[in-house]
């Protein structure tokens, strides 16, 4: 029987590197796509497993990026089975003196280029009533986030996505799962330019990017609505987001992204 046909964006490192690993243990063949210039380098670390890959650089900030890997996608003639919308972006510091432009191409590449792709893939499920789709939101998504303001307006508005497209399918074959990881020992907080902070040092390794990943795909397969992921500070973040006041979790969040240089 042939492999069934995984996409991962973000793939070239972290917790996209880590699901397309798990995705090819559990023997499927991968699309995976990046803009950086570490997509080969990963997609050889899956040569191992005796997969198919199809590496795609592709800018998922821009429309043509977007359109540059489905048409990739529809040329290999074959349904896709899993689509994990994984790649993402952060952009640390007050909002007063953030980057303009960096904080739109992430507002392009979080929500903008995850409403697109998305659009595609489910249209492609439809026509088959059958398929996976995981959308990596954060815990964020749920938190007041002084210095990561418009960074968790994003994954907010990419889980709110995910919980009203997975209703809207919910008498179909398509599942969809949000993915809320908390902070992981990756570099996205190196990119994000809060090397500088307590998260960006010492908190990042409250999770292992395997772990979440792992978490992320039990949770997909299993057909659960989300998962926190993966650490139990975690998960009991998630569960007390709700009840928490506002203030509470701002001081909580600036406490942990605020440079040591202003503490």
């Amino acid at each position: 029987m042939a492999n069934q046909l995984a996409l991962v964006t973000g793939a070239s490192s972290g917790i996209g590197l880590s699901l397309t690993k798990e995705l090819a243990s559990r023997g499927y063949d991968l699309v995976v796509c990046s803009a950086g210039e570490r997509l080969a380098d990963a997609a050889a670390q899956l040569d191992e497993l005796d997969v198919d890959v199809i590496e795609i650089q592709a800018d998922l900030a821009t429309r043509e990026g977007v359109e540059t890997l489905w048409e990739a996608i529809e040329s290999t003639g074959r349904p896709l089975a899993v689509a994990c919308i994984n790649a993402g972006v952060g952009v640390g510091g007050e909002f007063s003196d953030t980057d303009l432009d960096e904080e739109l191409n992430m507002v392009e590449l979080n929500c903008a280029g995850t409403v697109q792709l998305a659009k595609y893939v489910v249209r492609h499920m439809k026509k088959r009533d059958d398929g996976r789709i995981l959308f990596t939101a954060s815990i964020a998504g749920e938190m007041v986030a002084p210095r990561e303001a418009v960074y968790a307006a994003t994954k907010a508005f990419v889980l709110s996505f995910a919980h009203s497209v997975r209703y809207e399918l919910r008498d179909s074959g398509i599942t969809v799962t949000a993915l809320q990881p908390g902070p992981t020992d990756t570099d996205f907080f190196h990119r994000a330019g809060m090397d500088d902070t307590s998260v960006g040092q010492d908190g990042k390794k409250e999770s292992e990017p395997d772990e979440v990943a792992h978490q992320g795909l039990e949770a997909l397969f299993n057909g659960k609505d989300h998962v926190y992921s993966a650490s139990l500070k975690t998960k009991v973040e998630g569960m007390l987001a709700n009840v928490v006041p506002g203030s509470v979790k701002g001081a909580m969040h600036e406490k942990m992204v605020k440079p040591a240089s202003e503490k």
